[in-house]
């Protein structure tokens, strides 16, 4: 850029020298022209006076002579003239040719400029295009990868959740046969204790037996009696197609778990991914099922319970609440209006045996 602004004023320079030598030339045409025509009054003087002399030619010879003297002269400085002129134009015509040569050689160096940038430019542009191909080279292995890495852990997670809920199920299941039979043992201990003590009071408390459940058969059927008229009943579900099931948890994994396996028995099933989006639903239409978890973005999962047996319309819903700790969420499942309360992870088949209580329960 220096280089080409540099030859752009030696340009400038040499076109400025050019202008001052034509001024310069027209002056000394000027001068010439002036010297040529004082040169043609003294020759047209000099004619007069030869004229003169002719006429007086007899009177004086040295006029004669004197008037060719004088012509002789104005000769001579006729053909300085001339030749100052030839001199001035030589001269002229060398400045104007290195003139020329000075605009040719800055126009040839120009040109060499601007190959050179124009090949520098291409050359950086290729360049450009090179590393641009290599980051994005760069950038889909290192898309790929990810993927590939983010597909193992997916595998990876399916298959430790899949081992841990069959290892958490087998454990269920063992804690659950030897509570069974502990609790077998301690019954049949507790009844045989119970039988010798209930054998004497049983007389005692005959009487007063059937004054409580008379009084509590009244209870009963007076709370049944106000329960009916606060509620309104809907008709059971006739079979599995007509049962809808609500399934409100915020794990993809388990929406579509619970779903699949629903579905897969028959049963109406629809999702929702927190507790407000499950209101919605419940809204548009009042599921025979909610089965939902504890904490969820928003509405938890007590909280849309409260709200569901609010309704005058809900007291037949059945309501599975899934939580990681059944002891610890109990009480308050309870007072919420929960009807099952579920630990995870939970055998299908229980769950499946809930959901088709609601048909069994109103056959």
């Amino acid at each position: 850029m220096i280089g080409a602004l540099g030859w752009i004023l030696g340009l400038a320079v040499i076109i400025g020298a050019v202008w001052l030598w034509r001024r310069r030339l027209a002056e000394q045409r000027e001068r010439e022209h002036d010297a040529a025509a004082r040169e043609m009054a003294v020759i047209a003087m000099a004619r007069a006076e030869a004229a003169k002399a002719k006429q007086a030619a007899a009177e004086a010879s040295e006029a004669q002579a004197a008037r060719e003297a004088a012509e002789a002269q104005a000769a001579r400085e006729a053909a300085e003239a001339q030749a100052a002129r030839e001199a001035a134009q030589a001269q002229a015509a060398r400045e104007a040719a290195q003139a020329q040569a000075a605009r040719e050689a800055a126009q040839a160096q120009a040109a060499r400029e601007a190959a050179q940038a124009q090949a520098a430019g291409e050359a950086a542009e290729a360049q450009a295009a090179r590393e641009a191909a290599e980051a994005q080279a760069a950038r889909e292995a290192a898309e790929a990868q990810a993927a590939r890495e983010a597909a193992e852990a997916q595998a990876a997670r399916e298959a430790a959740e899949a081992q841990a809920a069959r290892e958490t199920a087998e454990a269920q299941a063992a804690r659950e046969a030897a509570e069974a039979q502990a609790a077998r043992e301690a019954a049949e201990t507790q009844a045989a204790r119970e039988a010798a003590e209930a054998q004497a009071a049983r007389e005692a408390a005959q009487a007063q037996a059937a004054r409580e459940a008379a009084e509590a058969q009244a209870a009963r059927e007076a709370a049944e009696a106000a329960q009916a008229a606060a509620r309104i009943v809907r008709p059971p579900p006739a079979s599995a197609a007509e049962t809808l099931v609500l399934v409100a948890d915020d794990s993809k994994v388990v929406r579509v778990k619970t779903s699949r396996l629903l579905a897969g028995h028959g049963y109406r099933v629809v999702l929702a991914e927190d507790g407000e989006a499950a209101w919605r639903q419940i809204e548009a239409e009042l599921p025979h099922v909610l089965i939902t978890d504890v904490e969820m973005p928003g509405l938890d999962g007590f909280e849309l319970t409260r709200q569901l047996r609010a309704r005058r319309d809900a007291a037949e819903t059945l309501v599975i609440m899934i939580t990681s700790s059944d002891a610890e969420h109990a009480a308050e499942a309870r007072e919420a209006g929960v009807s099952i309360l579920l630990g995870k992870p939970y055998p299908e088949d229980q769950l499946l045996a809930h959901v088709a209580s609601v048909r069994t329960v109103a056959a």
